[in-house]
């Protein structure tokens, strides 16, 4: 008679420089969309836990907003948040792009995942999917040569290559443990932080490149329908820090909020699995990234 494996469960963090496909393979492994992706640096402003649950054990993912020189207050404030998550979790997932050359942040981020001895470290060559095999293969004798790995694997969530393989190794690498999470759940997100997130991608979609910096989301209120109605009723402000800003984002006669309202209703609709109302007011929250009374009224 075989005897049962033994279960595992625990914390694992993704972390890297911004825009290295941390949330898009966090999405990929948990199997349903719990992290807004964009190609804007610094889309990820909090850590997200992204859980996934197998006969065998559970990966509860810290996506983390990505390690960069802060320029502001709320660039400082996310790269606090990546060092508090790294203290308490089980494995480092340091993730490296294969389309892009190893440099001196990513030796930053590797140092300092070396600082939190606790967690065992593995190598995830993230976005496979855009280089040749010959590319993989001198990416992969780089990175051995940044740190003691447990494993490096390359993989891309893109094409669903290799997530399995990671699925594997991260089981093999966190502690014996019981379930933590219910196995029906996937994320801890509340869902007036997964609209709001919803409702910032849509508006990242098409935005000037000095602008995804300055919008933030906050969902003021959601009304369940009343007897003889359908819809749901979500309210949110969108905040920008200059008055210029709140004209890019409305855009020529409003339809630029407009076209990202259509794409956060539907994407709110899917999450919610019924028909929604959405209001959105622009409102200008000067110097937000910099004011901590701001930052803290916003949720930073």
């Amino acid at each position: 008679m075989t005897e049962p494996t033994e279960y595992h469960a625990g914390f694992v963090a993704f972390i890297g420089r911004p825009n290295v496909g941390k949330s898009t393979l966090t999405n990929a492994l948990v199997g349903e969309k719990v992290a807004i992706t964009s190609d804007k640096p610094q889309t990820t402003r909090r850590a997200i836990r992204g859980i996934r649950t197998t006969p065998s054990g559970q990966i509860i993912v810290v996506d983390t907003p990505g390690l960069h020189r802060p320029r502001t207050l709320l660039g400082q404030r996310l790269n606090d948040v990546v060092d508090a998550e790294l203290d308490g979790v089980d494995v480092i997932a340091v993730c490296l792009p294969a389309d892009e050359k190893i440099g001196p942040g990513d030796r930053r981020i590797i140092e300092q995942a070396t600082r939190h001895p606790r967690a065992k470290r593995l190598a995830l060559l993230t976005k496979v999917d855009k280089v040749s095999r010959d590319e993989i293969a001198q990416r992969l004798i780089e990175i051995d040569q940044l740190d003691d790995w447990q494993t490096i694997v390359p993989v891309s969530a893109v094409t669903d290559d290799q997530v399995d393989v990671v699925i594997d190794e991260l089981l093999r690498l966190l502690p014996p443990s019981e379930q933590l999470y219910a196995t029906e759940t996937h994320t801890e997100e509340t869902s007036s932080q997964r609209i709001a997130e919803l409702i910032r991608e849509s508006l990242l979609d098409g935005t000037r490149d000095e602008l995804p910096h300055s919008l933030a989301v906050v969902v003021d209120d959601i009304e369940q329908p009343e007897e003889g109605q359908r819809k749901v009723r979500v309210f949110a402000s969108v905040f920008v820090e200059r008055d210029s800003q709140k004209g890019i984002v409305i855009g020529h006669k409003g339809q630029r909020l407009k076209a990202a309202g259509i794409s956060a209703r539907g994407k709110i609709e899917q999450l919610l699995g019924q028909p929604v109302h959405l209001d959105l007011r622009v409102k200008v929250a000067k110097e937000w990234q910099r004011d901590p009374k701001l930052l803290d009224r916003l949720g930073f």
